[in-house]
């Protein structure tokens, strides 16, 4: 498994560099403002592919509420293998969610070879995960 570093400055052509957003598209702060800097991020698009970014929205009420947006990136990622996605912590800074709450919203995502995760959210899958000889 190859982890997200943790601080990511440039890009490769393929990469995509994923951030909790709020619905607005208002990349004001931490992650969103990087992206909106540094990887394309497009100001009022607070979810989806834009430039060399990808945004989930995080803002908007509890972690039941940032599950769908989870599900669609991942759905997405599976759609474009051509692509490398490098999650970022989402939700875990100005949102204010902790990573074991947010962790389990990618569960999906450890089988896909285009998705990093934070070596944190990947610890915590590991830890939780029931695996077939446990049965």
């Amino acid at each position: 498994m190859k982890f997200t570093p943790e601080m990511i400055t440039e890009l490769r052509d393929h990469e995509i560099f994923v951030f909790g957003s709020n619905l607005a598209g208002m990349h004001a702060g931490g992650a969103a403002r990087f992206a909106y800097n540094k990887f394309g991020a497009i100001w009022g698009q607070g979810e989806g592919l834009q430039g060399q970014s990808y945004a989930i929205p995080t803002m908007q009420g509890g972690v039941e509420t940032i599950a769908p947006y989870v599900d669609t990136f991942i759905a997405f990622a599976q759609a474009h293998p051509e692509l490398h996605f490098l999650v970022t912590p989402v939700g875990c800074g100005i949102a204010g969610f902790s990573e074991q709450e947010i962790a389990p919203l990618f569960r999906a995502a450890l089988h896909l070879p285009n998705i990093s995760l934070p070596e944190s959210f990947y610890r915590i899958l590991i830890a939780t995960t029931i695996l077939p000889s446990d049965i």
